[in-house]
């Protein structure tokens, strides 16, 4: 490194701070203080200050009701109940989705009745799901398969029995079975209808 051809004694003008020194410094900092409080918008002129409320969350989606939440009018005998399936969409067009479930007794063996309700969301925000619709009701020891939701229909497969002879384990009725939500009340539409499943 080259050493500074500056002797050592000399001081420079720049490291003693006179009073004109600090007197330029505090009036450029106050010039530029000034500055920008006259560029900036003023409140006061805004009219009183009012403390503005928080914006709105966006809603989210609809949630569909949780079918194992909902109390099911079906009588076990003193056994739970299980949820087999449970499908979602909008039935009614309120652009709030519903749940359909099929829910049968738990059973030992052969083929339990099923029951397919149709659930909204409960009264509040922890509320169970409420049964507001019975589409199959358990007393027509039927069984649900194939459930789906779809273009606001309720579509199911339904397994039945022709005669009280048949044993539960083995439905010899295969019929194809539509809802949808008209007049206020879910209409039914049967579709073909199989023997010997």
């Amino acid at each position: 490194m080259q050493p500074s051809a500056a002797p050592d004694t000399v001081d420079l003008a720049h490291t003693h701070a006179r009073p004109l020194h600090w007197l330029a410094t505090a009036t450029a900092t106050a010039a530029v203080v000034a500055l920008a409080g006259a560029l900036a918008p003023r409140a006061a002129e805004a009219g009183p200050a009012t403390t503005a409320a928080p914006a709105p969350a966006a809603p989210g989606p609809a949630v569909a009701p949780d079918a194992t939440t909902a109390d099911y009018p079906l009588e076990c005998g003193g056994a739970d109940h299980r949820v087999a399936r449970s499908a979602s969409g909008d039935l009614d067009g309120d652009g709030k989705p519903e749940t359909v479930a099929v829910v049968h007794c738990e059973a030992g063996s052969g083929t339990p009745p099923a029951g397919l309700y149709v659930l909204t969301p409960g009264r509040g925000a922890q509320a169970p799901a409420r049964v507001v619709a019975t589409l199959v009701d358990p007393g027509e020891r039927r069984s649900v398969t194939g459930l789906a939701v779809r273009d606001g229909a309720v579509r199911a497969t339904l397994l039945g029995y022709s005669s009280v002879d048949v044993p539960s384990c083995c439905p010899d009725e295969k019929e194809q079975v539509t809802w949808e939500w008209t007049g206020g009340a879910f209409v039914r539409t049967a579709g073909a209808e199989a023997r010997g499943v």
